[in-house]
């Protein structure tokens, strides 16, 4: 008899259980209906409006392409100003600039030259720095990371004469040493950035590895380096960017044309008088597009390197 009453009472609560769950669904279909055409209204205004404001952002690139589409002699200033391109289209301007007579194609892997070694500095000099600062105990680390903090408040204006004169006499004016080597140096400001960003690893690992037998060498190389890799990738983006859009470096220590960088080949396109427009901003465009390359790859690790950075003390 007790059997029995124990399998009518569970019928009984799984009755009233789905008795009660049937006005709850009613209820919040009910309620997500009325809600929907509100919200559907919400994200449409939403969309159009980022639409229009892109667009908006978007129309000196716009530009830029209706008049790398132009004819040589036909005019690109024109008004009223065509934003966008209805009549020309002439797209064998971009093969005039990569394998014609002004051979960008060669000043492009000039600069692919110097960003990669700016980045490869880059990354071995402040990790490294930012590692002993992070998770290295030794006497004087905050005067030391302080005079670094410091450096940071200096202009690069402020040591390019100094510079100059050092690399000159050395003998390193005319080549690509005195924009890549400077590198290896270390980056005030992305010490800083790697620093805070090891500091947020727990230091337990640091305490396993050393009783699993790594020096303080291997614990860098194969636990804190490859947990960094978002912060790393922030680096160098940032690092690619400076690099390949950098004119007044280049244009100090580089004396002969063969050894132009891409910022300089077109800053020398542009003349008094004569200046092919529609060249130009073909050539400008297609030096874009690295950049929005390497954002679009790196763009998750970019924006979770960046979140990710902490500001511990």
């Amino acid at each position: 008899m007790a059997q029995v009453d124990a399998i009518s009472t569970a019928d009984a609560i799984q009755e009233a259980t789905a008795t009660e769950a049937v006005p709850r669904k009613s209820r919040r279909a009910r309620k997500t209906g009325k809600w929907r055409p509100r919200r559907v209204l919400f994200l449409t205004v939403m969309y159009i409006l980022l639409i229009t404001v892109s667009a908006f952002i978007l129309l000196p690139a716009s530009w830029m392409l209706t008049a790398a589409l132009k004819p040589d002699l036909q005019p690109v200033f024109t008004i009223p100003t065509q934003w966008y391109p209805s009549q020309f289209w002439d797209w064998a301007n971009f093969s005039r600039v990569l394998l014609g007579s002004l051979s960008f194609l060669h000043y492009t892997l000039n600069t692919s030259i110097i960003v990669a070694g700016n980045i490869l500095g880059i990354l071995i000099s402040c990790s490294l720095v930012a590692f002993a600062f992070a998770r290295l105990r030794f006497r004087g680390s905050k005067p030391l990371f302080s005079v670094v903090i410091i450096t940071m408040l200096i202009p690069w204006q402020a040591l390019m004469v100094p510079q100059f004169i050092m690399f000159f006499k050395i003998g390193w004016y005319g080549t690509y040493l005195p924009l890549i080597v400077p590198s290896f140096g270390g980056n005030a400001f992305f010490i800083f950035l790697i620093r805070q960003y090891m500091r947020t690893i727990p230091r337990e690992l640091d305490d396993a590895a050393r009783v699993d037998g790594l020096n303080s060498w291997q614990i860098f190389w194969r636990i804190i380096l490859p947990l960094s890799t978002p912060v790393l990738t922030v680096c160098a983006v940032f690092t690619f960017i400076s690099s390949w859009n950098d004119l007044l470096g280049p244009i100090i220590y580089l004396d002969k044309q063969q050894s132009f960088t891409l910022s300089v080949a077109l800053a020398n396109l542009v003349t008094r008088a004569g200046t092919p427009w529609n060249l130009l901003m073909a050539a400008n465009l297609l030096s874009m597009i690295p950049c929005i390359l390497v954002f679009f790859f790196a763009q998750k690790k970019l924006i979770g390197g960046i979140a990710s950075v902490g500001l511990k003390g």
